[in-house]
């Protein structure tokens, strides 16, 4: 029998279960990267909606004449002035694009809130399909504005608002959906991997929307909102919710959880040997190795709630005793109580400030500064992402190394502060430096927010009192990204009230954000690096 090919036995080298986990992971990174693809054109666009034009008044008559001349040619839509697109192209035009972004964000912040609990009564597939639909739709209806020659701001704001609003379809969902398959044996270097779905969605949507945004700006929306569409349809057609739905075998989740729950009686048991009901909580007998195991590192150093480690693993060992047969979906106030939320999202409140200040005023800033035209500058803005996506995974691979979660969000924010004031002092000494500082700034504030949306938000998500539930994943998630979407409101919104003034001012506010984000960690980490001497002596 002749052997087989090296590609064939590399496919038969991985069982079905194995197969299907990659597709789902590679498919909900690609449906939730269209999500970003299609937030990204309005930030390239400022540029091109208000042109930097107040110097004209400055130059040299016979200067203005050449630049009448070339741009004459041109064909342009009627009501179109040399500053812009009206009503963009008034002296007031950066409070008019704040508009624009808070009437998103906000949107997209209350929204979070009630899509997660909206999503764990619904079939994840049809409530994502119809959110990605919806979005393709909103998108392309900005820049319908362009063809129909609107230039009312009201269409342009209801337009931000529908589209926040569906957005919010898109996170619990493939989150819930990630969860469902991967479970709670996650790690931070491979959610920091998955979550770079996020930069690489930011850059492709740069890219789209800087191809068009010199010639006809209204297509650098339509294409990103037929893109999205589409990604809709491919959800509906190959989207699978749960390993059960194709037969697979057990998930990681529930090993995990199982083993979890043994280990915690054999830690427990060493201190309370009188504990009946833990004795029902320890579920399948595990072997030797598997008992001999340490126990979860993520729970070990993150989600502590009381001054004990011991304590802690016994009381969250209770808690799901009490609640083994309980599945309905987990209240608000109850999400609220497991140990971590609020400090995290509140944390995540104000890093998601700072990176969506940069997903919405980066390209702009490059264009004043840098004096480069909307498509270079959203060209250069890439870079940022590139940075974030290098930042997401080495926060994933160090919070592995540490086992400290809380601990290396802080170390990033720490480090992000004095790099944001180092951006706004070296960017302006020339394009090579502000390439660099753009990579390094990437890195520094998009890792922290990465980490926390994805293996934080999954640890919390999968807390032992919730016996992993998926529907309790769904509100945990999406009350810990709602909260950072109220700060993702925020940011784009005081830069555009603040940038008036300069844009120094614009970074001090950018770096008061991220002490504000390090200083609501500071309890979790003070009791990281508690326990972690615990455990060493």
């Amino acid at each position: 029998m002749a052997r087989l090919p090296p590609g064939i036995r590399f496919i038969t080298s991985f069982s079905r279960d194995q197969w299907y986990r990659a597709f789902i992971f590679s498919l909900t990174f690609l449906l939730y990267a269209s999500f970003h693809l299609s937030r990204k054109p309005i930030s390239i666009v400022k540029g091109e909606l208000h042109k930097h034009c107040a110097a004209s008044h400055e130059v040299e008559l016979n200067s203005y004449k050449e630049y009448a001349a070339q741009i004459q040619p041109v064909k342009k839509p009627s009501n179109v002035s040399q500053c812009g697109w009206e009503p963009f192209d008034k002296n007031n035009y950066k409070q008019l694009l704040g508009a624009l972004d808070y009437s998103f964000l906000c949107a997209y912040a209350i929204g979070m809130y009630l899509s997660g609990i909206i999503g764990e009564r619904l079939p994840i597939r049809y409530y994502l399909t119809v959110g990605m639909l919806a979005s393709g739709l909103f998108t392309a209806m900005f820049g319908l504005g362009y063809f129909y020659n609107i230039h009312n701001l009201w269409f342009y704001i209801m337009a931000q608002i529908a589209n926040g609003l569906v957005q919010t379809t898109g996170w619990p969902s493939v989150v819930t959906c990630i969860g469902n398959w991967f479970g709670k044996g996650r790690r931070g270097l491979i959610m920091g991997i998955w979550n770079s779905h996020t930069s690489v969605g930011n850059i492709l949507g740069s890219l789209i929307a800087a191809y068009w945004v010199s010639t006809c700006w209204g297509l650098s929306f339509v294409m990103p909102g037929v893109t999205i569409a589409v990604m809709g349809i491919v959800c509906f057609l190959f989207l699978i919710e749960h390993p059960k739905d194709v037969s697979c075998s057990c998930t990681p989740s529930s090993r995990d959880r199982e083993a979890n729950i043994s280990t915690e009686f054999v830690v427990s048991s060493k201190t309370f040997l009188n504990g009946t009901s833990r004795l029902r909580v320890q579920a399948p007998t595990l072997n030797a190795k598997e008992a001999s195991k340490p126990e979860d590192p993520e729970m070990q150093h993150l989600l502590i709630d009381s001054e004990s480690c011991s304590v802690s693993l016994n009381s969250s060992t209770a808690i799901t005793g009490e609640g083994r047969h309980r599945t309905s979906a987990i209240s608000f106030l109850g999400a609220l109580r497991i140990p971590g939320v609020i400090e995290f999202s509140l944390c995540l409140l104000f890093a998601k400030l700072v990176s969506y200040t940069f997903l919405f005023w980066l390209p702009l800033y490059i264009t004043n500064v840098e004096h480069l035209d909307a498509k270079r500058a959203g060209d250069l803005s890439t870079l940022f992402d590139v940075g974030g996506i290098f930042g997401g995974i080495l926060a994933g691979l160090i919070s592995d190394r540490l086992e400290k979660r809380a601990s290396t969000c802080g170390m990033m924010l720490l480090l992000a502060a004095p790099t944001l004031y180092m951006f706004s002092a070296i960017s302006k000494m020339g394009l090579e430096a502000t390439i660099v500082m753009l990579l390094i700034s990437g890195a520094l504030v998009n890792g922290p927010y990465a980490l926390i949306t994805t293996a934080v938000s999954a640890d919390l998500g999968t807390h032992k009192s919730l016996k992993g539930n998926a529907r309790a994943l769904s509100t945990v998630t999406a009350i810990i990204d709602g909260t950072g979407s109220v700060g993702a409101a925020l940011g784009p919104l005081l830069a555009g009230l603040i940038s008036p003034s300069g844009w120094n001012n614009v970074f001090y506010m950018l770096m008061v954000a991220d002490a504000c984000a390090l200083l609501f960690l500071l309890r979790l980490i003070e009791k990281e690096l508690r326990c972690n001497a615990h455990h060493t002596l």
